[in-house]
């Protein structure tokens, strides 16, 4: 069987609801026409950072208008636990203990969404207060509770190769975290059947929320249907954190056999769902005096707030990545998953990934200042080579990175650039002027696949009717980053029909069981492949049905576009399939795919965690005002591996999304609480994303387009969710280059992340010893 390409290129198909999302027309959850008889549901949230609960007075809370009635926990008729690893720690409704601020104590029913929110005001609870601790450090210094075991890392002595080599070098790096900031916020619609109930959500995990339900409700997984069509944003924030908002919805539509929606205010969702793990690490440097790494330390510290929700996966991968694109002889990493008094942090994208890259070049930074060289030549001798194993002992076999930077090196005109930098940096110190330029080129090396391997698979379900029209339902969820339309594609092109023919419907636990995260930048990888083996068994069966009709071969058959071939006669698809129904033919196939190869040990720190590597570099220049630390990004120049692209269009518009992100984490999105444990930046108005204007002055992205992947993935593409969130790390470490101009690039300014303009202004006095060179505390 030969399988040949459409005439028309699928590489640039528009994403399939692009027309929908600019014109409004797109439904989500919240658009969807409510059930006669819907009540609303809002959340009463707990406000200290950690007490036990003395009384609850919930008599007005009742005696508003409109409401129905209020959960508590003892209103829960199965298991009040959310926790995705089972860990019993995560509650639906505080049951007499609050452990942040913030935490959901009770929920409001009410016939219309505002006397529910309302209501919640009305609520009088006495607190017990009790000690609490709202970071990383602060948890160290009352005992360092963990919430999950650590994992530690180890290949060859690192001890040993620290006290033998020439040099080294020892910090502390604090790593803030991040609100996923989703157009959409979280919401849940449960509508309760005869002997089940339906709920209709914006999650990326859609088996898991049927769990929670089901466990919640005391039923079995059976009795309960999860359907996600779209979400408007999810980044990691909606793969575990709308359990909670599912469940409340379906307790409550279960006990008044009505539908019950549920829909936070903004304020309140950043207040009660998880963000990005920030991190304080302390790592060690062994290295000789030409810039080679002999031997590295590194203990991540993290806040993952009061449960352990995905904290030992983020955890974990932070160590993963440690090392980013760089070898290290001998080396030592472990993790601290710390307990804090704050709302329970998760997946965000890259999950824990960045926060490991960013310490791998801090390390190249403070090597580069220390032994006087360019950074990029640091970076270049410690790439990895084929065959180096990675601290987890990985071998590394498809390192394209020196290709990559040979290549984005000419085409940004790196050296010439950095020299024009060198140059206008002088010029501006001669003449006393506070404007200082910087630049850095950073790589990326990402690993592919959910590091807990039971994860790596997914299934497929496609129908092909009588007219020749394809139904497609796979396990991914569409969060806006065209997964739908990859899938929709690979199906196309397997049958050689127009996307025309294809439907890709909601996601349901009704039609695909046992479904994995749309997360790890796995959507299309397991998805895709799933889809195509369902589709192969159906264009198995035609072409069987085809060789006994027409007394033909296998060889002799082909699909060609909107046609398929048997020897010198050409019959329309269409035609083909009614033929094939008449003859009794199944016209519908089930796929599945388990992502081979891959292992892990935690315990032993040894396996093969990933499937392969994607990689990508970044160049960016920025214009830095050491008097007020304030910056711009002048350009950014992107080449980055996707493999073989099944959509350059869709690829393109992730990179640039993911680095611009990543940006926003390292300079303007930061979090703060107050010595009360409320988080104060809750709002637009406090917490700032990056806008339209902070975007690089000039942007060029470009794929490089002549990697394969050397793993049978889909039609040899790679990942591209994830892996471009980290060349913003080239922005952080362009504004270091500029701060480091003040000492003559002899010291490294030692950013903290996010370099607000504050931390900036700090590190510019720091290095020129003024009186407001301080770090934060």
């Amino acid at each position: 069987m030969k399988h040949e390409t459409l005439s028309a290129p699928l590489v640039d198909t528009p994403h399939e609801s692009a027309e929908r999302h600019v014109t409004g027309r797109a439904d989500y959850t919240d658009d969807l026409v409510l059930p006669q008889g819907t009540l609303h549901a809002y959340l009463g949230l707990s406000t200290v950072a950690h007490g036990r609960i003395l009384s609850m007075e919930l008599s007005a809370v009742r005696a508003a208008p409109g409401v129905i009635d209020v959960l508590t926990a003892e209103d829960v008729p199965g298991r009040n636990d959310v926790s995705p690893i089972s860990a019993g720690d995560d509650p639906i409704l505080a049951p007499g203990i609050v452990r942040f601020h913030g935490q959901p104590v009770f929920a409001v029913i009410a016939e219309t969404r505002e006397q529910a929110r309302r209501a919640a005001t009305l609520a009088r609870i006495d607190y017990e207060t009790l000690p609490h601790t709202l970071d990383p450090l602060g948890a160290l210094a009352s005992g360092g509770e963990l919430v999950v075991p650590g994992m530690t890392l180890r290949r060859g002595d690192a001890a040993a190769g620290l006290a033998a080599a020439p040099r080294r070098l020892d910090g502390r790096f604090a790593i803030g975290g991040q609100d996923h900031f989703y157009l959409e916020g979280q919401i849940a619609l449960a509508i309760p059947g005869e002997d089940e109930i339906t709920v209709f959500t914006s999650t990326q995990h859609p088996t898991e929320v049927q769990h929670m339900v089901a466990h919640a409700l005391d039923l079995p997984a059976n009795a309960v249907v999860v359907n996600v069509r779209r979400m408007g944003g999810g980044f990691g924030g909606k793969e575990t954190q709308m359990n909670l908002f599912c469940c409340v919805a379906a307790i409550a539509a279960r006990k008044w056999n009505r539908a019950v929606k549920l829909r936070p205010d903004r304020d309140d969702d950043m207040i009660a769902t998880g963000k990005r793990h920030d991190f304080v690490v302390d790592y060690s440097v062994g290295f000789d005096d030409a810039g080679r790494i002999l031997a590295v330390t590194g203990d991540w510290y993290a806040r993952c707030g009061f449960s352990a929700d995905l904290s030992m996966a983020v955890t974990d991968r932070a160590l993963f990545h440690a090392d980013n694109a760089y070898f290290y002889p001998d080396v030592e990493l472990r993790s601290h998953p710390l307990r804090t008094n704050t709302v329970s942090n998760t997946a965000f994208r890259g999950f824990g990934g960045p926060q490991g890259v960013i310490v791998a070049e801090r390390i190249i930074e403070e090597i580069a200042y220390a032994t006087g060289q360019d950074t990029l030549a640091v970076r270049k001798a410690n790439l990895y080579r084929d065959g180096q194993p990675t601290p987890y002992h990985q071998p590394v076999e498809d390192m394209i990175l020196p290709r990559i930077f040979d290549e984005l090196e000419a085409s940004c005109d790196y050296a010439a650039r950095r020299q024009a930098v060198l140059d206008f940096n002088a010029r501006m110190d001669a003449a006393g002027s506070p404007i200082r330029r910087g630049i850095a080129l950073t790589p990326v090396k990402f690993g592919i696949s959910f590091t807990a391997t039971h994860f790596n698979q997914a299934g497929a379900l496609v129908h092909v009717y009588t007219d020749g029209s394809i139904q497609l339902n796979h396990g991914g969820c569409e969060m806006g980053q065209g997964l739908h339309t990859k899938i929709a594609q690979v199906v196309a092109e397997a049958f050689q029909v127009g996307l025309d023919r294809i439907r890709v419907t909601r996601t349901t636990t009704e039609k695909v069981p046992n479904t994995s995260a749309t997360a790890a930048s796995s959507g299309t990888d397991l998805n895709g492949m799933a889809a195509l083996d369902a589709a192969n068994q159906i264009k198995a069966r035609l072409i069987a049905f085809l060789c006994k009709a027409k007394d033909a071969t296998p060889e002799e058959i082909r699909f060609v576009p909107d046609h398929i071939v048997v020897r010198d006669e050409t019959i329309r698809f269409s035609e083909v399939v009614q033929m094939a129904y008449l003859a009794r033919v199944q016209l519908s196939a089930a796929g599945f795919y388990a992502t081979p190869k891959i292992h892990w040990n935690r315990a032993q720190g040894s396996g093969r965690p990933f499937y392969y590597f994607a990689y990508g570099a970044a160049c960016s220049e920025v214009s830095v005002d050491t008097l007020t630390g304030e910056y711009v990004i002048e350009r950014a120049d992107i080449l980055h591996d996707v493999g073989r692209s099944i959509n350059t269009a869709i690829d393109i518009g992730q990179i640039e999304g993911g680095f611009v992100q990543g940006t926003g984490w390292l300079t303007s999105e930061e979090l703060w609480w107050d010595d009360a444990g409320r988080l104060r930046t809750h709002a637009p108005s406090t917490y700032k994303i990056p806008l339209a204007s902070d975007r690089p002055k000039v942007f060029n992205v470009r794929l490089a387009d002549w990697s394969v992947n050397r793993e049978p993935t889909i039609r040899r593409s790679k990942a591209v969710g994830e892996p471009p969130f980290m060349l913003g790390i080239s922005v952080f470490e362009a504004i270091g280059h500029a701060v480091a101009s003040l000492a003559g690039y002899r010291e490294c300014p030692r950013l903290d992340a996010p370099a607000t303009p504050e931390r900036v202004l700090m590190a510019a006095e720091r290095l020129r010893g003024g009186a407001l060179g301080l770090r934060d505390p």
